[in-house]
């Protein structure tokens, strides 16, 4: 038997294999429909099938051709799950991808492409009125989608109120309005995400799901206070703690911060807008290859369009705060932050989680090795950062690094995300 690309499936191949292919149609097929002959199905060597099995015909036949009765019945009973649960063949077809299918191995099944399978081995089974509600598919009322979009303006406006409240105050009082808005900011953000495009599909309870919330908060922690804490390390500081204030010592990031917040609702709305296109180009593809073409662009426009509105973000609320923005970073990290919610919300929370993880690293190790470089002996460990400040200013450290992050994400996210299996699950119950 010659086995099919990436998940040793079937294909009319030796005789040896070929009979435990007809012993396994035979024994999973007896009820699935399909209308092409008595028991629903059409042998694929030309032979037709009877209640009792196969033809007459089929003992006139060399004994070499038994194998190739029918090799999709053996299909659908390797991936009896997978065809059972499907509500339209689109599911199907994205799980034949998944499991390695492509359309030059749907071309040994008789067909043109993994499309054209799925849509037989679809049809081959029998479903009652129930699932056939359920494969029309009916999107998500208004309602829900109304939901999601307000909550995703949640994190920017709380995080207004805390930025205003932090500019009306002085001393004490600031600093605890500083710690009220982040807590508020945090559970915004939280629930923002947890609805929508950009919520996470909860994985199987067998499978631990890696930890980013802490990453993530980390890089926009960085945001907020990390350039004032290097600039200030480098000079020899910093001589005192934060205290809430745009000018002082250890300065926080209010424009920076806000603009992020405020990003949390063109990077749903963006996600929401290729979620729905790539699904639309889904339906209307007819092979793997066509759809991937079809998505790459979408991606990279729905992605431009979010760097667009973040860019416009950014200049609004510098000009608004009268503060100074660093455009390059800020950026880098958007860009980063949107594509590994974008990932993990179809599905693939590995490469985000350790592309954070080693961005957050890398600006953690960037400011270690300034205050490692006061050590007597040390101070080697600093020349490389001293020296890309004093060329860029601090804010190029997170831009080179989360720039780094952000294109390998953006490279894997043109491998994954193209694939119909990234798509598989209806957009209206992500």
């Amino acid at each position: 038997m010659e086995g099919a690309e990436g998940g040793g499936l079937p294909v009319d191949g030796g005789r040896e294999a070929g009979d435990r292919e007809a012993g396994e149609g035979r024994a999973a097929g007896a009820g699935l429909a399909g209308g092409r002959g008595a028991d629903g199905g059409r042998a694929a060597g030309g032979g037709r099938r009877t209640d009792g099995g196969f033809a007459a015909a089929a003992g006139r036949r060399p004994a070499s051709r038994r194998g190739a009765a029918d090799p999709v019945k053996a299909l659908m009973h390797r991936h009896r799950e997978l065809c059972e649960r499907a509500v339209d063949p689109l599911e199907i077809a994205a799980g034949l991808e998944a499991h390695g299918v492509t359309d030059r191995t749907a071309a040994r099944f008789r067909h043109r492409d993994v499309f054209s399978l799925a849509e037989e081995m679809y049809a081959r089974v029998p479903r009652d009125a129930d699932t056939r509600a359920r494969a029309v598919g009916l999107p998500a009322p208004p309602a829900a989608r109304v939901g999601w979009a307000l909550l995703a303006l949640l994190p920017g406006a709380l995080c207004a109120a805390a930025v205003a409240g932090l500019r009306l105050t002085d001393g004490q009082p600031r600093l605890l309005v500083a710690v009220a808005g982040s807590l508020a900011l945090v559970l915004g953000v939280r629930l923002a995400v947890r609805r929508g495009p950009l919520r996470v599909p909860r994985p199987p309870s067998a499978v631990r799901p890696p930890v980013t919330g802490v990453w993530t908060g980390w890089l926009v922690g960085y945001a907020a206070l990390g350039d004032g804490l290097l600039r200030s390390s480098v000079t020899g500081g910093p001589d005192a703690l934060p205290d809430g204030a745009s000018d002082g010592p250890w300065p926080l990031a209010t424009a920076a911060l806000l603009a992020l917040a405020l990003a949390c609702a063109p990077a749903a709305w963006c996600a929401h807008l290729f979620a729905a296109e790539a699904r639309r180009r889904l339906t209307a593809s007819r092979g793997l290859e066509e759809f991937a073409s079809a998505v790459r662009p979408l991606l990279l426009g729905s992605f431009a369009l979010f760097m667009g509105a973040l860019a416009a973000l950014l200049v609004l609320c510098g000009e608004a705060l009268d503060e100074a923005v660093g455009y390059a970073g800020l950026l880098s990290l958007g860009a980063l932050l949107l594509l590994a919610r974008l990932l993990a919300a179809h599905g693939f929370t590995h490469a985000p989680a350790v592309v954070l993880t080693a961005c957050a690293a890398a600006e953690g190790a960037a400011l270690g090795t300034v205050f490692a470089g006061r050590l007597p002996g040390c101070g080697f460990l600093s020349v490389p950062v001293e020296e890309l400040v004093s060329a860029g200013g601090p804010g190029s450290v997170p831009a080179l690094i989360c720039a780094a992050g952000a294109l390998t994400l953006l490279i894997h996210a043109g491998r994954t995300l193209t694939l119909a299996s990234a798509h598989a699950e209806p957009v209206a119950s992500r």
